[in-house]
């Protein structure tokens, strides 16, 4: 099959930086590729100079008689004078476009209705007002209601909400034509890419599979090619080890050479052991970290909270998932004392140390150099056993050698979001609250950040669109799902998913990994008593797991109490590892009835 794209010996540079150097490689009908790379290798430079957005300095790119590319870039390049009719439809009479069904996906995936329900104007809102995210998604309907052999990404997820990206993913497996997209969202790469481009030292390397194929194989590449990497080799190990485990809830997750993943990382520790950093963060902070205590929380005259009662104990590590307003970053200004309650009471610790990073980048003295602003915090940090230097960790989020000699005025977006960021971890908090903080981060920064709070003992709550970092660095999603309550999901962002579809009335839609062109008929529902005990056995596990809450929370005050009768001590954490075992367990059992439940 001929190619859609060739780049034969392209290179690129921008001022003595070469991007791209020497870079030979096609793409072919159908194929969907993720590129991935640290932030300013070249990723969105490949993409400008396949796409012929921008010319090569050297080398030769030809595309295919005819080709049908377009381009979703980073920059916001929509007429603020334009309504969105003109920019999504064009002149396209509305019963043309109603009756097309790609169209009609588009527009109900990306702004929840036919009508546009979050503009008043529906169609004919003016998108000078509108925010940054909504313009996002006006130029993403704008690419996707088109026929096209290419489509070209970067970056598609920013902006989108969990829905937001499960739709997408959805709707770019099954439509037909080949796909280039950049993103740091794994999960997206995992559940959406056939092959994976890594852009690095101006080369492009080439990987088939998402990105679960592309770290096993860079594992086994850099195994074979050299010890001297063997730093970056145990990360990418690690991150292996977790791939492999991963919840209950990632049953969509595409299998690959599982034997070479299990040679790889036969002698890799768990991912974290979380009785441990329990039994650290009740040393740190005590027996009581946050209790919310029939609490009712307000925002102007909307009710976001009603009534919750709620414990956040030592080293518990929470995710936070919602629609939007419906009071996550509330909740978290209410645990931090920046809001009061309308009703009730919320305890804190009394020696908590929180820290919040929020979704602004807060003020940098800009004058400053990288070293000396993470040096005003600490010059080591302690995290588990292990002491690092302000400068090796600057090292293991991206600022090497002269780059923490750089003034902070001089930094980029991401760059002051990684040090913000540091900044945070080099305080020690026992608190950690993280609103958006994969924004910005590339990949390589992502998994050097799980690592580090892998280690960290302390009570931990994120709020995040990425649902490949939250399953990664959580014990426990909680959902706020609009209707004034905090629940508690066993099965993470799927369930998640799930209820918002039953919300919506509409049925669960399929895994996008399942979703395929040529999946026809609907999988037959199960007979009507064998969803009733289904639903029966969910209750009953859900109750169990209330007990076995309890039970641990017990545990955890009782450790505190005797932190130094070893003996005892030994006796508490075998509990608590036997109540893990069968949490273990019944996450098993509980997605097993959903799967019936569901149907």
């Amino acid at each position: 099959m001929a190619n859609l794209v060739n780049l034969e010996a392209v290179r690129k540079s921008y001022g003595l930086t070469t991007l791209l150097d020497g870079v030979s490689l096609g793409l072919s009908a159908g194929e969907r590729i993720g590129v991935v790379g640290r932030n300013g290798a070249g990723k969105s430079t490949l993409l400008k100079v396949l796409s012929k957005v921008d010319p090569p300095d050297a080398g030769r790119v030809t595309h295919s008689g005819g080709l049908r590319i377009a381009v979703l870039s980073q920059a916001d390049d929509l007429d603020s004078n334009m309504t969105i009719r003109q920019v999504v439809l064009g002149d396209r009479a509305e019963h043309d476009w109603a009756g097309d069904a790609r169209v009609r996906d588009v527009i109900s995936g990306l702004f929840g209705g036919l009508t546009l329900p979050g503009h008043p104007q529906g169609f004919d809102t003016v998108i000078r007002p509108l925010s940054g995210g909504e313009r996002r998604r006006i130029a993403l309907a704008r690419e996707l209601v088109r026929e096209l052999d290419l489509l070209v990404l970067d970056e598609p997820t920013n902006h989108l909400d969990v829905e937001g990206i499960d739709w997408l993913a959805r709707h770019v497996v099954t439509r037909p034509g080949a796909l280039l997209v950049v993103t740091h969202d794994r999960w997206f790469l995992d559940t959406v890419c056939t092959r994976t481009w890594e852009v690095a030292d101006g080369a492009v390397n080439a990987f088939d599979g998402g990105y679960a194929a592309y770290v096993l194989a860079k594992a086994e590449r850099n195994r074979i090619a050299s010890t001297e990497e063997q730093k970056r080799v145990n990360l990418v190990r690690k991150e292996l080890a977790w791939l492999r485990r991963g919840p209950p809830a990632r049953t969509s997750k595409p299998q690959f050479r599982i034997d070479a993943a299990n040679a790889l990382i036969a002698d890799v520790p768990p991912i974290r052991d979380s009785v441990e950093l329990v039994k650290f963060a009740t040393a740190r902070l005590g027996r009581t970290a946050y209790e919310l205590h029939d609490v009712t929380l307000t925002a102007g005259p909307k009710t976001l909270l009603e009534h919750l009662t709620w414990n956040l104990g030592p080293g518990e590590r929470v995710g936070l998932v919602g629609v939007n307003g419906s009071g996550k970053t509330s909740l978290i200004r209410l645990l931090l004392d920046e809001v009061k309650p309308a009703a009730g009471k919320v305890v804190r610790g009394v020696t908590l140390r929180p820290a919040h990073l929020s979704q602004e980048v807060r003020e940098l003295d800009p004058k400053v150099r990288v070293l000396e602003s993470v040096e005003r915090i600490s010059r080591v940090i302690t995290i588990g056993k292990k002491e690092f230097t302000a400068s090796s960790m600057l090292e293991r989020f991206g600022f090497s050698g002269d780059r923490q000699w750089r003034a902070v005025g001089d930094l980029s977006g991401g760059e002051c979001r990684r040090l913000q960021l540091l900044r945070l971890l080099m305080a020690e908090p026992n608190a950690l609250f993280l609103d958006e903080p994969t924004n910005d981060l590339d990949i390589e920064t992502l998994t050097e950040l799980e690592d580090l709070l892998d280690g960290w003992p302390g009570t931990l709550v994120i709020v995040s669109h990425d649902r490949y970092f939250l399953e990664r660095t959580t014990d426990t999603v909680y959902a706020l799902l609009g209707d004034n309550d905090l629940r508690m999901l066993p099965g993470g962002v799927d369930e998640y998913l799930q209820r918002r579809a039953a919300i919506a009335g509409a049925e669960p839609a399929a895994s996008p990994a399942q979703a395929s062109p040529s999946a026809a008929a609907a999988a037959p529902a199960a007979p009507a008593g064998d969803v009733r005990a289904a639903r029966k056995e969910l209750a009953r596990i859900e109750k169990r797991w209330e007990r076995i809450e309890a039970a641990e929370k017990k545990l955890h005050e009782q450790l505190a109490e005797n932190a130094s009768d070893y003996a005892r001590v030994a006796e508490l954490d075998a509990e608590l590892r036997a109540l893990a075992a069968e949490r273990t367990a019944l996450e098993d059992q509980w997605m097993a009835a959903a799967d019936i439940a569901g149907g």
